[in-house]
């Protein structure tokens, strides 16, 4: 069911492996890996210290972008779940005084819910 669910778009825990390729160089010391999700290519990581954000671009995903977001730094966030007829969720989180929220969509799922508490329970 994880690469069908993956497919959809839902948000799954990633392994062990998949994070440890990542994360090789990232991880600062003392600073440990909580939970991490992937939806499709992209990962939510959420550690000890800080959210890091990793979207894979182009056809191959060879080209990473990662984005470190540290818990003391999110100002709001929201979600907006998914309805009857819009399958798709959106969870937006706002960084700072930058006004345009990072943005990532959600397919059918309750998964968003798990990370928009986890986001909560660090953020807040």
């Amino acid at each position: 069911m994880g690469l069908l669910s993956g497919l959809m778009g839902n948000a799954s825990e990633v392994d062990d492996d998949d994070l440890e390729k990542v994360l090789s160089n990232t991880l600062v010391d003392g600073e440990q890996v909580e939970k991490a999700y992937k939806v499709v290519r992209d990962m939510f990581i959420f550690t000890n210290k800080r959210l890091i954000l990793i979207d894979k671009q182009g056809v191959t995903g060879s080209k990473i972008e990662m984005l470190s977001v540290g818990y003391s730094k999110i100002t709001k966030f929201s979600k907006e779940s998914a309805g009857h007829f819009d399958l798709d969720a959106e969870l937006k989180i706002w960084v700072g005084s930058d006004p345009t929220p990072i943005s990532k969509d959600f397919k059918a799922g309750d998964n968003i819910n798990e990370v928009y508490k986890i986001i909560g329970t660090y953020a807040l």
